[in-house]
């Protein structure tokens, strides 16, 4: 027994060391101590792999840090002019080093604005490279830094029910992946608008309306301001979710956003979307006098109301589903304690009960084949 021990305590000690007498490379002594730093390469290598990856980690969180609080910091001057609330009790809300938010309430015709910046992993070396990377061979696919203004209508502001948008052409690829509202929209080109965007439309009703100058406002005169254009990602009018919900929403609890993402800029150009960001306020307080016209309203209502028999088909088919699931293992457990009973049973009551399960299924045969 020992000599077994003994060999299982000599399997996991360490090879001894070796000292190399004929090492002439460099070498530092103190008292007892030798340091060889040629004997420690490997462990070089990994130690300046370790020193790369934490200060590269420290200067991506600096960086996102920095880019979401310069941003807010410009345009704050809006938001306290503009709401009675403009921060959250903390101020910046960090969720992680990605991801920050910003809650402003206390504005007529604004329920509550959510500012949500979403911004690329710079503190993960190796998500950052395979984002990267990856935009090198997907030509569709962009790691970009997103800042979201999701403005929510107070009740009543906005009395039509409809989707509209404009995006940003190189976003149509994939915005409807992302959006579920915007299926409710066509793509279509607009001459008066940059050749860089696209309108997302239900009716062109909507978008004569969108675009309707008031006064000293335009959205289009807006949308043409090349110092925007960098930054533009979309601009939403929606009152549905931006995910297909699991059940239809009555017409009364439908929610109605105006959501705007940009491209983050760099701290030394966050001023460059002030101008846009101002033009949102006004653009909100329009949207009281959309006037739209008999026959759209009624088309909208249609396409709501077909949604919804959509969604409640679904609802019903997985409740169905659910019932048929629950009684075929109902069914499934009643046949293994079933069993589980026979099993216990002597050999000679076994064989009865197989006996009798044989007839019964010739039985059930015989009578197949006489209604043949």
């Amino acid at each position: 027994m020992a000599s077994v021990l003994t060999r299982f305590l000599t399997t996991l000690s360490p090879p001894p060391f070796v000292n190399l007498v004929e090492y002439d490379g460099l070498e530092y002594k103190w008292k007892m101590f030798t340091f060889r730093p040629a004997l420690f390469k490997v462990e070089l290598y990994l130690l300046i792999g370790l020193v790369f990856y934490i200060i590269f980690s420290r200067l991506g969180v600096a960086k996102n840090s920095n880019m979401s609080r310069r941003w807010l910091q410009v345009h704050l001057p809006i938001y306290e002019q503009q709401f009675s609330k403009p921060q959250s009790s903390g101020g910046l809300i960090s969720d992680g080093y990605t991801d920050f938010f910003n809650f402003s309430t206390g504005r007529r015709n604004v329920a509550s604005l959510h500012t949500v910046f979403t911004l690329r992993p710079r503190h993960d070396f190796f998500q950052w490279a395979f984002q990267t990377l990856r935009s090198f061979v997907d030509l569709y696919y962009q790691a970009k830094d997103d800042i979201q203004l999701d403005f929510k209508l107070a009740p009543r502001l906005l009395t039509h029910d409809f989707v509209w948008a404009v995006v940003a052409k190189e976003e149509l690829r994939s915005i409807k992946d992302e959006r579920w509202d915007l299926t409710f929209t066509k793509s279509s080109e607009n001459p008066a608008l940059p050749p860089s965007l696209s309108v997302m439309s239900e009716f062109a009703d909507i978008t004569d309306n969108m675009f309707k100058p008031s006064g000293n406002f335009s959205l289009l005169t807006m949308l043409q301001d090349p110092k925007i254009l960098p930054y533009f990602r979309s601009l939403t009018v929606t009152d549905q979710p931006r995910q297909r919900p699991l059940g239809p929403i009555p017409a009364g609890g439908r929610e109605k956003h105006v959501i705007l993402s940009l491209i983050a800029p760099s701290p030394s150009h966050a001023a460059d979307t002030v101008d846009f960001v101002t033009a949102m306020f006004n653009f909100i307080d329009l949207l009281s006098k959309v006037n739209l016209r008999p026959e759209t309203k009624a088309k909208l209502k249609k396409t709501r109301e077909d949604v919804d028999k959509e969604l409640r088909a679904d609802v019903e088919k997985e409740k169905k589903e659910e019932i048929s699931q629950a009684a075929e293992d109902k069914k499934a457990a009643k046949r293994k304690a079933e069993e589980e009973r026979i099993a216990k049973l002597s050999a000679a009551e076994q064989q009865k009960i197989l006996e009798k399960e044989r007839k019964k299924n010739m039985r059930k045969n015989q009578a197949k084949i006489v209604r043949k």
